[in-house]
């Protein structure tokens, strides 16, 4: 019997945990950081906001203690957006009683800081054994048993343990060593995600999405290669399948935000919502970072002037379209 904490009852963590509760083989904790939440879970056994119709089963042990979490867990699970899990892990840290795995499901960068959630976690928990689980994966289709595949980034044996216990004839799990680029083009296509919504909510066709696509995923790969990661992760499920997934659905937080900006609504309205839109943060970091290194990337830094300097959408894809022409390489 292996016992999964998973902490974080968001859409992405219920659904994760229900994933892997319907394994007789897993004991499996759900915590949320709100006690009311919490109990309403426990009382209708459903996710009613963000998972409705999907039942949680009543094998899934759901709490608000910490403590009662993580006790005696082999595998902790963090589904925290980036935004609060330094201060959330907080609240855990002096409870590590062994260095269990922790399995990262959190996709963004740290404003203040650029870290990644796994450097975050490594950190705080003062532990190296982190794996990154990344790639195209709505919450809604996994909790509903859709087929879906993703990718598991991890060192020495960690990726194959996670493979083994995370993988069903519905959810399959490739490995992959790179964990610097898994975890950055996850953040990555956030941003091109909102330049996506914006594109849609301006009425742009299939022409200009396409190209959108295709040129944010050359900024996301020179952006990652300049900070240590692998070329070829950024064509694979955590870059071009993720990618794909975030700017296609309507499913999705970042490209719903870009949509109702391309469409005139006020940004306050926008961000206004109970959903984290990771790319708005991860926009900022992204954009401090290439100011600083020189790294080009137009795209990105399109979608971080209409966010936080008020530039509007159709004036930043005009000058997007304006700029001088080059070779397709460059």
């Amino acid at each position: 019997m292996t016992t999964f904490a998973v902490l974080g009852s968001g859409g992405w963590g219920t659904a994760v945990a229900v994933l892997l509760a319907q394994n007789p083989a897993h004991r499996v904790r759900l915590w949320s950081a709100h006690p009311d939440h919490a109990a309403v879970l426990r009382a209708t056994r459903e996710n009613t906001r963000l998972l409705p119709g999907v039942r949680i089963p009543d094998s899934l042990q759901i709490t608000s203690d910490p403590a009662e979490a993580v006790a005696s867990a082999d595998c902790w699970v963090t589904a925290i957006p980036t935004t609060y899990l330094r201060a959330t892990l907080g609240r855990f840290s002096a409870l590590r009683a062994d260095d269990a795995p922790v399995v990262s499901l959190t996709k963004g960068l740290e404003v203040t800081t650029f870290r990644r959630p796994s450097e975050i976690i490594g950190e705080l928990l003062k532990t190296e054994n982190v794996a990154v689980l990344s790639g195209p994966s709505h919450a809604e289709e996994v909790a509903r048993g859709m087929p879906t595949s993703l990718v598991v980034a991890a060192d020495g044996a960690l990726a194959p343990w996670v493979q083994q216990r995370f993988g069903t004839d519905r959810f399959r799990v490739y490995t992959n060593g790179d964990l610097v680029g898994v975890e950055l083009a996850g953040a990555l296509k956030n941003v091109i995600g909102i330049a996506a919504g914006i594109c849609d909510g301006l009425g742009f066709g299939d022409n200009a999405k396409a190209a959108l696509l295709t040129r944010g995923l050359v900024e996301m790969t020179r952006f990652g290669v300049a900070h240590g990661a692998e070329p070829a992760t950024f064509h694979g499920l955590a870059g071009t399948g993720d990618l794909i997934t975030t700017c296609f659905s309507p499913h999705g937080r970042n490209r719903r935000v870009g949509y109702r900006l391309g469409r005139g609504e006020p940004l306050d309205d926008v961000l206004a919502g109970p959903q984290v839109a990771e790319g708005v943060l991860t926009s900022r970091s992204v954009f401090e970072r290439t100011s600083r290194s020189g790294i080009d990337a137009p795209i990105m830094t399109a979608v971080y002037e209409v966010l936080h300097n008020g530039k509007s959408p159709r004036s930043a894809v005009q000058d997007l379209m304006t700029r001088s022409q080059k070779h397709e390489r460059l």
